[in-house]
């Protein structure tokens, strides 16, 4: 295996992470910020208020995406494993 090798694979499994956990971490990350500026604007100091929106909202986005994130997963799997041998040999 040269660097490059490890280079290419390294690198392509980071964008396989990203692009499964950008769908769920964007959603929730606007969530919270939409409900921290409703806490600001209210002076409402509850911390659990942003667990049960972020919640729902992650469910929601798992379960409009989770077969194409899934499908994902599978096919980067399916393709790592018949690429053995070329990164063997």
């Amino acid at each position: 295996m040269t660097p490059e090798t490890i280079y290419n694979v390294g690198q392509e499994a980071m964008l396989v992470a990203v692009k499964l956990t950008a769908p769920v971490l964007i959603p929730s990350l606007v969530v919270g910020l939409l409900i921290a500026m409703f806490q600001a604007a209210t002076q409402i100091n509850e911390m659990t208020l942003t667990f049960v929106p972020k919640l729902i909202v992650i469910g929601a986005v798992l379960m409009i995406l989770g077969p194409w994130m899934l499908q994902m997963y599978v096919d980067y799997f399916q393709e790592a494993i018949r690429d053995i041998p070329h990164l063997i040999g």
